[in-house]
């Protein structure tokens, strides 16, 4: 770091992110009116520095996509949400919008996930239980009702059947009028980390893949704003593994999309700036700071050193947050508000552009409109009270966070390595790498936390004989048969030669690849006009299921 650089930095990318975001205030300062600097930087010039830190908004992004950060702008709010109906559901979004949620996440119920409709016999005591149960564009008009939605950015947690889901939203969104160009959200289609940790596929690798390059290329040209992946560590490390596993098994699969786009002939310039990243916010709280700052960093190299992408923009690592769903507990509840805090403060202290913080009560049932208010309300605290958001990348210079950013690139780095030799994260995924190592990883937490060598107050330590007293929020059985007989309507009274018509069109353009050899038309454009004449998601996904099969798992 020299005065020189930082001039350069000041003059040109702080300048304009100032220019089009005026920062929140003309002075921060602590209580005691302490100015925040913007950004603190080593007192005397550092060649280091610039090298591994550089400035936030510029490579390597070490401390910050943004050149202000939450000076300019809070992260967005967002509160992962869904639950029974589209009418229950939306019921929900809008109240959390009133209480000063700026982001919607949907939750989809499991028959959704894996692409069956309300009305299948797999589906039967699933309906509403997990997630909202969307099974065609009426159910998605009712799910956004009165939610404008080019003013909002909308989340969908969704993967093997995100094209279908993202194509009812762009239908609903021309129903209302919306300019497609202006929608603003991101769908997880990370189908990788399915056959990895979480287990919501349907279709084989090949034809997965196509699915999520055709999005890619259609939301390049199509709906700009949006982000077509959000290539996700939240749930490797749900399923146990380090946070060091996290950021490498990651970016290994954000490698793999990145090499299918190019197979498929895309530009890497033109779709690496919709890729996000979605993370996990564990308990311990400075290694958590850092493992976002390497991720950043990680990402930023492979972009611009092995991908050769030419734009900014391309280089930068976006992630949304969740706070750590396992690490909730069901004795003690309350004590989840502590723990959800920490991690929240460690995301916001890495740098989120997006979070979520999980409520108290996830531990025993969906969650209740009050325990998801505590869970917004702590966001909410953090921005407005804590300091933390006053001055960008906080705690970097600190020896040990400094530390633990260069130990985690290292180790990530060397497991990136070992996944290349193998010929790429696919290849690592059908020998049951990735599985086998967050497996061990899982096992010696759980044998240190039997052993009390690590303690997790409330449950091996601290316990108390108590009576759960929380209030508690249900899902009526009978939304099951009212989703089927909605089903049952919508049938009756579409234009079944269409339908047909749609569903042979399907076929043939399923067909194009259905080895993955070659292209193919890309789908997104059909699955709009599908789901505009009301052809389901179960009648779209069984269409393809009998072209493309179903993936099975080997055993490892």
């Amino acid at each position: 770091m020299t005065q020189a650089s930082r001039q350069t930095w000041q003059e040109t990318t702080l300048k304009k992110s100032l220019d089009k975001f005026k920062e929140r205030k003309e002075r921060f300062e602590t209580s005691s009116g302490i100015e925040m600097p913007r950004l603190a930087t080593p007192p005397e010039p550092d060649s280091a520095y610039e090298e591994k830190l550089g400035y936030p908004g510029e490579y390597p992004f070490t401390r910050g996509v943004q050149p202000t950060m939450y000076r300019s702008r809070f992260w967005t709010m967002r509160q992962y949400a869904g639950f029974s109906t589209a009418e229950e559901s939306n019921k929900r979004y809008r109240y959390l919008l009133e209480q000063g949620q700026t982001g919607l996440s949907v939750a989809f119920d499991l028959p959704t996930q894996i692409g069956y409709d309300a009305d299948d016999p797999i589906a039967q005591g699933e309906v509403g239980k997990v997630g909202v149960s969307i099974s065609s564009i009426k159910d998605m008009e009712q799910l956004f009702d009165q939610i404008p939605l080019d003013k909002v950015s909308t989340s969908m947690t969704i993967n093997a059947p995100a094209g279908v889901l993202l194509a009812m939203y762009i239908a609903v969104a021309k129903r209302q009028g919306a300019d497609m160009k202006q929608l603003r959200g991101t769908i997880q289609n990370d189908i990788l980390k399915e056959y990895v940790a979480r287990g919501t596929y349907i279709f084989p690798p090949a034809p997965s893949m196509r699915l999520i390059t055709d999005i890619f290329s259609f939301c390049a040209r199509e709906v700009p704003y949006w982000n077509t992946i959000s290539i996700s560590g939240y749930h490797i490390r749900e399923a146990g593994s380090t946070a060091v596993q996290e950021v490498a098994f990651t970016l290994a699969n954000g490698i793999a999309y990145v090499e299918a786009a190019l197979q498929a002939g895309l530009n890497v310039d033109d779709f690496a700036g919709q890729l996000s990243f979605f993370f996990n916010a564990h308990n311990n709280l400075l290694e958590e700071v850092a493992k976002f700052r390497a991720a950043r960093r990680m990402w930023a190299k492979i972009m611009r050193e092995r991908f050769k992408a030419q734009k900014p923009s391309s280089w930068q690592l976006r992630f949304h947050t969740q706070t750590a769903g396992s690490t909730l507990t069901a004795q003690q509840p309350e004590n989840n508000v502590a723990r959800v805090t920490l991690q929240a403060l460690s995301a916001v202290l890495g740098g989120t552009q997006s979070l979520h913080t999980n409520s108290m009560d996830e531990a025993l049932w969906l969650p209740t409109e009050k325990s998801v208010r505590v869970a917004l309300r702590t966001q909410q605290i953090i921005a407005h009270e804590s300091g933390a958001a006053d001055s960008i990348d906080p705690l970097a210079g600190s020896y040990l966070v400094e530390h633990l950013t260069d130990e985690i690139e290292k180790g990530a780095a060397g497991y990136i390595a070992q996944i290349d030799d193998m010929g790429g994260a696919l290849q690592a995924i059908e020998k049951g790498f990735m599985q086998n190592e967050i497996q061990n990883a899982a096992y010696a937490a759980q044998q240190a936390i039997e052993k009390k060598e690590q303690i997790i107050v409330g449950v091996n330590q601290f316990q108390t004989n108590e009576e759960i007293a929380l209030e508690r929020l249900k899902v009526d059985a009978s939304i099951e048969q009212g989703q089927r007989e909605k089903l049952r309507k919508l049938r009756e009274n579409r234009d079944q030669r269409i339908v047909e018509q749609l569903r042979g069109r399907l076929i043939q353009a399923a067909k194009g690849s259905a080895q993955g050899e070659g292209a193919g038309e890309n789908l997104m454009p059909l699955f709009i006009e599908c789901v505009e004449n009301d052809m389901t998601l179960g009648e779209i996904c069984n269409t393809l299921r009998g072209v493309w099969g179903e993936y099975a798992a080997e055993g490892f």
